[in-house]
């Protein structure tokens, strides 16, 4: 079963959708998510918004621990965990499981080069029960984030209550990403203001490094739909565009220089048609990088991008 993802109301914007409950005459709203299969390829789906009221502020406590901390948090991106589902006697195991979450994403670059531009927190939220809903179906339990599986109907799909998320996650120094992690094995994940992520299983990870493309990188998603042509102006983004190589060239804008260049996630730099979207009348850099589907390294355009932005924050020479 595929994962999914809330769009960024920042980069994308959340498509809220009214609707009314045939059961009950009340409304309901509905949103927006990406979809991420277990293959690696993307899409979107709308779902039912999951309820996202916020703790009491007397329940927001916690200690926040440093995984990494390489500097002030001024020039440093700093990413936290928050975990759910794990109690009082099983934060060690959480912290292992965050540590290991670290590790995983700097074996990709840019993070593998820019290790120490991150600071990186760890938040001992803890639950009354060990676990999280939906897993297996039917079974719920009591725990500090509300995470459950089975999101919106699908089985992978793991959503978070991304206000309590966030409480939790500003006790850390400062925040940047929000990574919520789940105590289980289970495959599963999801992303948005809150990526999600299962504690105990190494393959979903994969959803973090694409949310960081988002998030850091500002990069937009270079899947695409049949049938369905782009019509707008260019995009804002670095890794889209409305011109061919050719165009593009003549323009001098967007990745003309890279043109012809070997890029990390395989292939030349060039111009696909496919991307944001839209099967017709956009493309983008490469044949299929980690904006494109899991699994894969990030093209040069986005990684430059990731670079650039980290460098912003972090540059090289501070201590």
């Amino acid at each position: 079963m595929p994962l999914l993802r809330r769009l960024s109301t920042i980069m994308f914007g959340t498509v809220i959708i009214a609707g009314l409950s045939t059961a009950t005459g009340s409304a309901t709203q509905y949103e927006e998510r990406e979809v991420f299969s277990p293959d690696g390829t993307i899409s979107r789906v709308v779902t039912p918004v999951q309820d996202q009221t916020p703790a009491p502020r007397s329940a927001v406590q916690a200690d926040v621990v440093p995984i990494q901390q390489t500097g002030p948090s001024s020039q440093r991106f700093d990413l936290v965990f928050v975990g759910d589902g794990y109690t009082s006697a099983e934060l060690g195991k959480y912290k292992q499981q965050a540590t290991s979450r670290w590790n995983e994403l700097t074996q990709v670059e840019p993070f593998k080069s820019y290790k120490n531009s991150f600071n990186v927190w760890a938040v001992n939220v803890v639950s009354q029960q060990s676990g999280v809903d939906n897993d297996p179906r039917g079974t719920y339990r009591n725990t500090a984030l509300d995470m459950t599986f089975w999101c919106g109907g699908t089985e992978r799909l793991l959503c978070v209550n991304e206000n309590k998320a966030l409480q939790f996650a500003r006790l850390a120094p400062e925040v940047d990403q929000v990574v919520a992690l789940a105590n289980t094995t289970k495959y599963g994940g999801a992303g948005g203001r809150v990526a999600t992520s299962s504690g105990g299983n190494t393959a979903a990870g994969q959803i973090v490094l694409h949310e960081l493309g988002h998030t850091i990188g500002g990069l937009a998603d270079e899947y695409d739909y049949p049938d369905d042509r782009y019509t707008g102006g260019e995009p804002r983004e670095v890794n889209a565009s409305i011109y061919a190589s050719a165009q593009m060239q003549q323009k001098r804008t967007k990745w003309y220089q890279y043109l012809g260049k070997p890029s990390p996630d395989g292939g030349v730099v060039g111009t696909y048609e496919g991307a944001v979207y839209h099967k017709r009348g956009v493309y983008r850099p490469t044949e299929n990088s980690l904006m494109r589907a899991l699994g894969r390294e990030f093209n040069l355009i986005g990684l430059d991008a990731m670079k650039a932005a980290i460098e912003r924050k972090a540059p090289p020479n501070k201590p």
